[in-house]
């Protein structure tokens, strides 16, 4: 019998129901791979736990990555105790890590994943030096200007000015650029250039308090004052 005599004989038109073994199932891979952390915000997730900072200038798609995503990396850094805190000047988003509100102020408290390492009493003094000259540059330049470059030798001397002259201009050099190297690693130099130069990371302006730091050149200089008049 045709369709036009089922209707005719007022017969009802059979429904085809789709049979349960055509239908398609999402791969569990799809509805895994859809659930991940975009690839972008991953990589500037790596890179930030791995450096500890994401300089505008050196790694820009992952600094913007990381800037424009700021909630959901924060969202995934909590777990850890971290933060990832952003200076837009001057370019650059770093890590800084979560403290305790209700923790003393003198606990002993280190971050597992963070190596706990004190600063020697030249490191300290070269750092303070160091950020005294990046300041000065951002004074002149303007905040956010990352082209701040300073001699090796300017460096020798001004640490000289503080410490004393050994009486050996190469032993002075190589005690600086040793303690450069040891800067590098936490993040506020480069190497020297060619040209016996070394560039002040724009990281430096959050590393230390300021406070702290010019009060040790402040002591330093009054105890140097004070051997000069004895």
């Amino acid at each position: 019998m045709s369709i036009f005599d089922r209707l005719a004989a007022g017969e009802p038109e059979p429904i085809h129901q789709p049979s349960a073994e055509l239908s398609v199932e999402e791969p569990a891979g799809v509805a895994e791979e859809s659930a991940r952390t975009g690839q972008r915000l991953r990589e500037a997730l790596q890179a930030l736990l791995a450096d500890g900072v994401l300089e505008q200038e050196r790694k820009p798609n992952l600094y913007r990555t990381a800037f424009l995503q700021q909630p959901a990396l924060n969202a995934m850094l909590e777990p850890l105790d971290f933060q990832a805190s952003v200076d837009e000047v001057r370019g650059l988003v770093f890590l800084r890590v979560l403290r305790d509100d209700h923790a003393g102020i003198d606990d002993d408290w280190s971050h597992p994943l963070v190596r706990r390492q004190r600063l020697t009493l030249e490191q300290s003094l070269l750092l303070a030096v160091l950020r005294q000259q990046f300041v000065n540059h951002e004074q002149e330049a303007g905040v956010g200007d990352s082209n701040v470059l300073v001699a090796v030798d300017e460096l020798v001397a001004a640490m000289q000015s503080f410490l004393g002259d050994s009486g050996s201009e190469t032993k002075e050099r190589e005690r600086i650029l040793t303690l450069l190297n040891q800067l590098k690693n936490h993040g506020v130099v480069t190497d020297p250039d060619e040209h016996g130069r070394v560039k002040i990371r724009p990281l430096i302006a959050h590393l230390a308090s300021p406070e702290n730091l010019q009060a040790l050149l402040h002591q330093l200089q009054s105890l140097q004052q004070a051997e000069q008049g004895t």
